[in-house]
């Protein structure tokens, strides 16, 4: 059967989204409705919910506050005993109010970056569980992200970890004379990560805290100056530890010797005896950082008293000796055996006679003016 073609024009078109019709009174009523009950059923809930977040982000920001100013005010009073101290004649030598200032500092920001760190941290998650956020995810990532940073930045780390444990067991500071290992020199700034050298020659040196294995202090408690004396062995010792001891005592009582010395200078005696020279040892204990300048200005005073003592010392120049009469007979050789030709030591050194007639016998003189006698 043949279908009769169907006309389009005479077709409604469809509107894909038709536009709702007015809404009448009664579905805006059962739709508040709704709504009311449905805020009714939550409110409760949305209301214990609020108040735990809010409740936990006020105690973290009040423990916040009050942990950070508990750590500021304890480094304000360490900085202030330092300087109580700093005026007495000890605390002087001892405190170096730069270097205790630093230290103070990167204790005191060390310590309010973990407990912000920890504070702001815990309530963070604190709130998320309240939401009712699955944490599980979210450790997992961060530990798998911790343990990434770890791995890649493990040097930073390092040297992060040496520089607190630096700072804390305060190993050095401002003002040190330190030897690294990988240079030494006078510190100049410590950080968390970067230790600051200026070297004898003036040149700068930035060290990796975590690069450091081993921290030699020439700066803490007190130093050793020794002096060796090298004389000669034919010296009087009891004429050297006299001599010593006085320089000694002139010493101790001169500026500004007498503050740098924090002992007696003592003459410790025989170091080692050779067969050319002795070495007596001479020590003193010292301010930190000036043994260098006690031991010049010791060795500066003893060669000035042993020049005046007039006692050698090894490698000085030798004393002037008065030279002795020349003895006239020095010159003049022991007689000689070959003097007399009849001595029996002559007659065995004189030549052999040339063969000649027969002995006894004169040879024949040739005359005067002939002819020379030919060979046959």
């Amino acid at each position: 059967m043949e279908v009769p073609p169907v006309s389009w024009s005479v077709l409604p078109l469809a509107d894909p989204s038709p536009t709702p019709g007015p809404v009448t009174l009664d579905e805006a009523a059962e739709r508040a409705g709704n709504a009311a009950s449905w805020v009714e059923q939550n409110w409760s809930t949305w209301l214990s919910v609020g108040l735990r977040i809010l409740l936990i982000v006020v105690i973290a920001t009040v423990l916040r506050t009050v942990i950070r100013r508990t750590i500021t005010k304890l480094i304000a009073h360490m900085n202030n005993s330092a300087q109580a101290v700093e005026g007495t004649a000890l605390g002087g030598l001892l405190v170096n109010a730069e270097r205790r200032r630093q230290r103070s500092e990167a204790i005191g920001s060390v310590l309010r970056s973990v407990a912000s760190f920890l504070i702001l941290g815990t309530a963070a998650l604190m709130v998320l569980g309240a939401l009712n956020i699955n944490l599980a995810p979210l450790l997992a990532s961060a530990g798998v992200a911790g343990v990434a940073l770890g791995f890649g930045a493990r040097n930073l780390v390092t040297d992060f970890l040496s520089g607190v444990f630096m700072i804390l067991e305060d190993q050095y500071g401002v003002g040190d004379t330190i030897d690294a290992g990988v240079a030494s020199g006078e510190v100049i700034e410590v950080g968390l990560r970067v230790t600051k050298l200026r070297g004898d020659n003036g040149a700068i040196w930035y060290v990796r805290n975590g690069e450091v294995k081993r921290i030699g202090n020439l700066s803490q408690g007190w130093a050793t100056a020794g002096v060796d004396v090298q004389v000669l062995p034919t010296e009087d010792l009891e004429n050297i530890r006299a001599v010593l001891s006085e320089v000694a005592e002139d010493m101790a009582k001169a500026e500004p010797w007498n503050e740098r010395l924090w002992g007696p200078i003592e003459v410790l005696g025989l170091d080692s005896v050779l067969l050319d020279s002795m070495i007596v040892r001479v020590s003193a204990k010292t301010m930190p950082g000036k043994a260098l300048g006690v031991e010049r200005e010791l060795r500066w005073r003893i060669k000035q008293a042993f020049d005046r003592a007039g006692i050698r010392i090894v490698g000085g120049p030798a004393p002037a000796v008065e030279e002795e009469a020349a003895d006239p007979s020095a010159g003049v050789a022991a007689p000689s055996a070959l003097a007399s030709p009849t001595s029996p030591q002559a007659l065995a050194s004189a030549p052999i006679p040339p063969a000649g007639p027969t002995p006894g016998s004169a040879p024949a003189a040739h005359p005067a003016g002939a002819p020379p006698l030919n060979k046959p």
